[in-house]
């Protein structure tokens, strides 16, 4: 019997675009699929020769011999139809053929899958702590209690009583897999049973209802190294939930949580902080005292005239950098602090350092509308 043309069969034109040629496919497959048309032995062979004939157009070598040569180039390159080419090509179309119907294509073609049950490794754990900007800086330890599931000391993990053993699942004959026919199909399917460990446990160990684990409070001992960031996710091998019966235990992840500092700011390695000086000191020059991350102090020099908001830097006065050597620096921002209240003598000398320098107080200060006007007529004549 003369196979059909498998352009035909997808409905595509030969210019037809890989695109185009899966979403025929696509809309074949559905409408022939054997759940679909249950005892339909004319739409399960649509179905194969949907199949066929997208693993041939889908696959550029394939089809450029089709296109050249027919399905006897095909039969020339060991092509045998559809029970003969790879059916790892419908992994594009496992959401429709697959998880529509709930079966996988490794099922399809009678293709066993390894879905037996596997000791697993513990469980990774996570959590936060919170520290002060002063404990990322110097680094600290930190105690910390958590709960998490253990062997069970008296099964130790093995699920079973004392003195017990385990036996063949008699829903799987210890295989783990249940197979059956659907349509063409031979479909595996895990024993739900065993859950695919093809075993059952007849007599669980009472103390830990057959689970192998149990929950227990443990108290840890967490270093917190120097430089640490909001944010930062310490790794601590090991100490996570139990594993299967001879398998290792996951491990513990500690996010850190730096609590904001009220006069500190924190931008990468560098401090900043704003600190209030003096008319006096500002127009005079002064030392003030600025306060450090470690505690110490540093004496900053305020030159004379120093306007409010100008900037002065410490270097090496900000956080380590975290795993290196490197400091930060601290960024001191001056803010010029004018005095709410004033008794009869410093409102005195103040009115008299006024008149010192030509201020009049009383009348309107029209400095600024003239330098306004000034700086208006430079940009019109420099345009």
């Amino acid at each position: 019997m003369m196979k059909k043309d498998y352009y035909e069969i997808l409905g595509v034109s030969r210019q037809a675009t890989p695109e185009e040629i899966k979403k025929a496919y696509r809309q074949a497959a559905l409408k022939y699929h054997p759940d679909r048309n249950p005892g339909n032995k004319e739409a399960e062979e649509k179905f194969k020769e949907a199949a066929e004939a997208y693993s041939v157009l889908i696959d550029p070598e394939k089809r450029a011999i089709y296109d050249r040569y027919g399905h006897q180039g095909l039969q020339g390159q060991g092509y045998q139809g559809f029970t003969g080419f790879d059916s790892s090509i419908f992994q594009d179309f496992e959401d429709i053929l697959g998880n529509f119907f709930g079966f996988s294509f490794s099922d399809f073609f009678g293709q066993e899958t390894s879905r037996r049950y596997r000791p697993q490794r513990g469980r990774d754990l996570a959590l936060e702590l919170q520290i002060t900007l002063e404990e990322a800086a110097a680094g600290t330890e930190k105690e910390l209690k958590i709960t998490r599931h253990e062997l069970c000391p008296v099964c130790q993990g093995s699920k079973l009583r004392p003195g017990t053993r385990k036996s063949i699942c008699p829903a799987c004959h210890g295989r783990g897999q249940l197979r059956y026919q659907q349509g063409f199909f031979t479909i595996t399917r895990t024993c739900s049973h065993c859950d695919g460990t093809g075993e059952i446990i007849a007599t669980p160990c009472e103390e830990c209802q057959g689970t192998g684990r149990v929950k227990q409070k443990r108290q840890l001992k967490v270093k917190i190294p120097q430089g640490v960031d909001d944010g930062t996710r310490l790794r601590i091998t090991g100490e996570g939930e139990a594993g299967d019966q001879g398998l290792p235990r996951g491990d513990l992840y500690v996010i850190i949580r730096v609590k904001k500092h009220p006069f500190f700011e924190r931008r990468g390695r560098d401090l900043y902080c704003e600190v209030p000086v003096t008319f006096s000191q500002a127009a005079l020059g002064a030392k003030i005292a600025i306060p450090l991350i470690n505690g110490d102090f540093e004496v900053l020099r305020i030159p004379a005239g120093v306007q409010s908001g100008e900037v002065f830097k410490i270097k090496n006065a900000g956080m380590k950098e975290l795993g290196g050597h490197r400091h930060g620096d601290l960024y001191v921002k001056v803010i010029i602090k004018t005095p709410e209240k004033l008794d009869k003598e410093q409102r005195a000398l103040l009115t008299r350092l006024a008149e010192l320098r030509g201020e009049k107080l009383e009348e309107v200060d029209k400095s600024i509308l003239e330098k306004y006007r000034n700086l208006t007529e430079k940009r019109e004549s420099d345009q």
